[in-house]
């Protein structure tokens, strides 16, 4: 009898353990899986930030072939279609290939919705894919589609939040929502009536969403600094935190253009124009090597203007007066609908620079053609004032 109960006892605790080792292979096997899956998509994003679009289109590519019941690798992909804009935004040949790609995210994450509505991965990512259309139409000044876009967007990222509170990611979405409700109405007092069918935003709280993404985000840090950068710099005038984020993600990312870009910029509104001048002159070096996002003319048009200003600085006039003659040179070709800031200042510059070699008629030639163009800053006021006593 004794014998008989430990044999069952035994068998019962081989079968325990069977059952365990199954159910622990499978575990590691999904975690895993999961790893891997992550590994991929974040490598994929910092191709994309990288601004290597071969490499991340073949890494998607292989994401979508492998997982192709997640909607991540179609929405990474079109992502990349994203960066080619954001690198030429006057280029709006990437626009229809890029709406088509968000719409086939949009149409994954309704077939999956239509199985169980409480996927997380269909809801964030179809928010995230009409928040990025949205982005784009806002860009185009499209305001009303944008603004669409922006309240179909925000139930489905509240819904994903609250199936799955611990998922940091959502919160760029809240962050982006929070501020930009709250801000743009003073800035762009045109969209007021647009704002009126919106909740109120909080721009305190969509900065602290966006920060607390910048540090824990999965996939969206990035974004979330890319934000704060953009924000601190042109709508909060805080250049310390601004240079902060720029500082991450060029440091990340040093071929990227646009971060590249941001930090010069950023350098020159504090003051400290030989650290700018520093910067663009590895855009300049980046531009002769045609690295990719750096041939572009607005690029090598801006990097001209901030060396030419540093050349000026230090009284290097012949130098600053190539690198400012370049500069308006290449506004001409860019400039559609009304001149530039770097083509009105880069005149102003050159008849001060001309006014300094003892030029006098080139200075007033100068002046007059900042007077023959629109107000930028105090434009006007300067030319007329040199006119009538040189600049020393």
């Amino acid at each position: 009898m004794r014998s008989g109960f430990f044999m069952s006892m035994k068998k019962i605790i081989q079968i325990n353990i069977l059952t365990f080792l199954i159910t622990l292979f499978f575990c590691l096997q999904t975690i895993a899986q999961t790893a891997r899956y992550d590994s991929t998509v974040n490598a994929g994003i910092k191709q994309i930030y990288g601004i290597k679009f071969p490499e991340a289109e073949k890494t998607f590519k292989s994401l979508i072939a492998a997982y192709p019941n997640r909607p991540a690798g179609k929405f990474f992909y079109a992502m990349i279609d994203w960066w080619k804009i954001i690198l030429a935004p006057d280029n709006e040949s990437y626009d229809d290939i890029f709406y088509q790609k968000l719409e086939r995210v949009i149409n994954q994450c309704d077939d999956l919705l239509d199985k169980n509505p409480e996927n997380i991965d269909a809801l964030f990512f179809k928010g995230g894919a009409i928040g990025f259309r949205g982005r784009l139409r806002a860009y185009r000044e499209s305001w009303l589609k944008a603004a669409g876009d922006g309240r179909e967007a925000l139930p489905i990222v509240e819904e994903a939040a609250k199936l799955d509170p611990k998922n940091v990611d959502v919160k760029l979405g809240f962050g982006i929502y929070n501020y930009y409700v709250a801000v743009l109405p003073d800035k762009y007092p045109a969209l007021k009536p647009i704002m009126l069918f919106f909740p109120g935003g909080n721009k305190k709280q969509g900065i602290s969403d966006l920060e607390y993404v910048a540090r824990e985000g999965k996939y969206a840090k990035y974004e979330a600094r890319y934000f704060l950068m953009n924000i601190f710099y042109s709508y909060e005038e805080n250049f310390n935190e601004g240079e902060k984020y720029a500082k991450m993600l060029n440091s990340d990312f040093p071929d990227n253009p646009s971060f590249e870009r941001w930090l010069g910029r950023i350098y020159a509104r504090q003051g400290k124009s030989k650290l700018s001048a520093q910067i663009f002159w590895d855009v300049l070096r980046k531009n002769k090597k045609s690295f990719t996002g750096y041939t572009f003319l607005p690029v090598k048009r801006e990097a001209d203007y901030y060396v030419a200003y540093q050349y000026r600085l230090e009284g290097k006039l012949d130098s600053a007066k190539i690198f400012f003659k370049d500069c308006a040179n290449l506004s001409k070709k860019i400039d559609k609908d009304e001149e530039s800031g770097f083509l009105i200042n880069s005149y102003l510059y050159l008849g001060m620079i001309a006014d300094a070699s003892n030029e006098r008629a080139r200075a007033v030639e100068y002046y007059n053609r900042v007077l023959d163009m629109k107000e930028f800053k105090n434009s006007q006021s300067l030319a007329e004032q040199y006119l009538k006593t040189p600049y020393k």
